[in-house]
């Protein structure tokens, strides 16, 4: 991908590592106005369309409070039921029609592909914010710009690290995401840990080995973890399975605590989340005795969300080079800076 601005975010594979390094950039720039240190208005008077018709939390008001730190204002639909779409509406007639109102779209949709239909009808940029179990493109932007972050403490690249995959690997579009990404950069080894009938999609294992990282494949998490610089977890994704009792056969089969962690991971193993994890006692699949491990890193992933967010629509909108330009100071009380 050469050109940002007015362009759609729909898939990782629109993406090589120049670009990725491009956003990561302009993310590293965002650092001052996600912490508050000064502000900026380089999208006074620009709307946002936040499109979520799948629940979330992070990830929709992420998208929304990027954008107000750049000085935007947001639109939000929230929920099937809400739209037009429930309706019998086509999502290239609700494209058609919302992109009139807005600047920049972002969207998230129960089925795959689905984004992509949407931005057929689309006159403005669309970024795609999960589509079912197809992909998380922003997502596996953040998550590869924390990992990125987390290995260079320690004198690491990403090109030769290991990571380990753990739990819903067939619906998880997170690790579908990252997976591909993960495969521009050289020598890394992926251990992908699931039950069989949770494993990761053949056609990503197939990329994973047309790229020649070594793979290997197992359902058993304790003795598959000592050599791991990244422990990525997946909660079990209950909303693609055809019905609660069969999602909950599989809750609670992969654990992370503390006492596992010390004894089959090394002391600096990076623990990531996508996060919601399931803190359900039957589920539990990251356990609340790590939060205050240094190693536990899935906040410092939601935080590093903000700055990607904001870098995409910045480049989407072709503003990245005009933050300065339109900054202004910050006139309350606020010590984000310090936590």
């Amino acid at each position: 991908m050469t050109q940002f601005t007015g362009s759609h975010i729909l898939s990782v594979n629109q993406l090589n590592i120049d670009s990725i390094n491009t956003i990561f950039n302009v993310a590293n720039d965002m650092t001052p106005y996600a912490l508050r240190e000064k502000r900026t208005k380089v999208l006074d008077g620009a709307i946002l369309g936040n499109l979520f018709f799948e629940p979330s939390t992070r990830t929709r008001v992420s998208f929304g409070c990027a954008f107000n730190l750049l000085g935007g204002n947001v639109r939000e639909t929230v929920g099937m039921g809400s739209s037009s779409l429930s309706k019998g509406e086509s999502l290239y007639d609700t494209a058609r029609v919302l992109s009139t109102y807005s600047d920049v779209i972002a969207m998230r949709h129960p089925d795959a592909f689905s984004v992509k239909e949407f931005a057929q009808g689309s006159r403005v940029p669309v970024i795609n914010g999960g589509d079912g179990a197809n992909e998380h493109p922003t997502q596996a932007l953040l998550d590869l710009f924390t990992i990125q972050k987390e290995l260079g403490h320690h004198g690491q690249d990403i090109s030769g690290m290991h990571i380990a995959m753990v739990g819903d690997l067939k619906h998880g579009r997170t690790v579908h995401s990252l997976s591909r990404l993960l495969c521009m950069y050289k020598d890394v080894k992926f251990t992908l840990i699931s039950p069989t009938d949770l494993a990761m999609p053949d056609y990503v294992i197939s990329d994973i080995e047309n790229a020649g990282h070594q793979i290997t494949i197992t359902d058993q998490l304790e003795g598959n973890l000592h050599q791991a610089d990244i422990l990525y977890l997946t909660r079990i994704q209950e909303e693609r399975f055809p019905s609660q009792d069969e999602a909950d056969k599989y809750r609670g089969k992969f654990r992370l605590n503390h006492s596992i962690y010390t004894k089959h991971c090394k002391s600096n193993t990076v623990i990531m989340h996508p996060l919601p994890r399931d803190s359900r006692a039957q589920a539990n699949e990251l356990d609340n005795d790590l939060n205050s491990h240094p190693s536990l890193a899935i906040f410092r992933q939601a935080d590093n969300g903000l700055l990607i967010r904001m870098a995409l629509f910045a480049l989407t909108l072709g503003v990245e080079n005009q933050l300065q330009q339109y900054e202004c100071p910050v006139n309350w009380y606020s010590r984000k800076a310090d936590k």
